[in-house]
């Protein structure tokens, strides 16, 4: 069976989580970043863990085909009050750590390539830190569909819109629902359900695209 590797993964109403049980339905072998317990979670705030992360799971499990970007630092701050600690951390988690999973991804991957699927956000005015690291990433990710595809690498970015994995309150979740042209708001499933198609053989085509997937939250009127 393909080996995929998911980052983000740890809790358990994360997009990442509602992934993992539809990628293993679909016949694949899935790991995730936090591969054992809480004591053996990847540091990808640091310089060598991705790469390290990598290779734990080359060690124990072999090539890996498809990786998916769903990890992030979110520290809610603007212009006026986002400290350089704060701003330099969310880089180093949502855009260095993903470009270093990426190169050792691509070092690491067989005759047959591999896919990137990398999960993005719009979120920017007053979460400044979280969003411009989520746009580099946006960057990286379409950057690598051109420089790895001679490798048989496909990337994507994919935004969902928003998610409800536990983190609004009723006021948020009333709001961002009437805004939501179905009425209702994105569940993990709807984000798991694209990420298959993504790394499946038939959807590995696409490539080098930002796509929003969000039940037409982003539409203009």
């Amino acid at each position: 069976m393909p080996l995929a590797l998911i980052t983000g993964a740890a809790r358990a109403n994360s997009i990442a989580a509602g992934i993992v049980p539809r990628l293993r339905a679909a016949g694949w072998t899935v790991v995730t970043s936090d591969l054992h317990d809480a004591d053996h979670i990847a540091d990808l705030s640091s310089h060598d863990g991705p790469a390290a992360l990598i290779d734990e799971v080359n060690r124990e499990h072999g090539v890996i085909s498809a990786l998916i970007l769903s990890h992030a630092h979110d520290v809610e701050s603007g212009i006026l009050d986002t400290t350089a600690d704060s701003f330099d951390l969310h880089v180093a988690v949502n855009a260095r750590a993903s470009l270093l999973l990426i190169a050792a991804f691509a070092r690491q991957a067989g005759d047959d390539g591999g896919v990137i699927v990398a999960l993005t956000s719009d979120h920017v005015t007053g979460n400044l830190p979280y969003g411009a690291s989520k746009g580099a990433l946006d960057r990286l990710v379409i950057s690598a569909a051109r420089e790895l595809g001679p490798r048989g690498i496909s990337a994507n970015v994919l935004n969902p819109g928003p998610i409800d994995t536990g983190w609004m309150d009723d006021a948020t979740r009333t709001g961002l629902r009437e805004m939501t042209p179905r009425g209702r708001l994105g569940r993990p499933g709807d984000v798991a359900a694209v990420v298959e198609f993504l790394v499946s053989d038939e959807g590995r085509w696409i490539s080098g695209q930002l796509i929003k997937s969000d039940g037409a939250f982003s539409a203009e009127f």
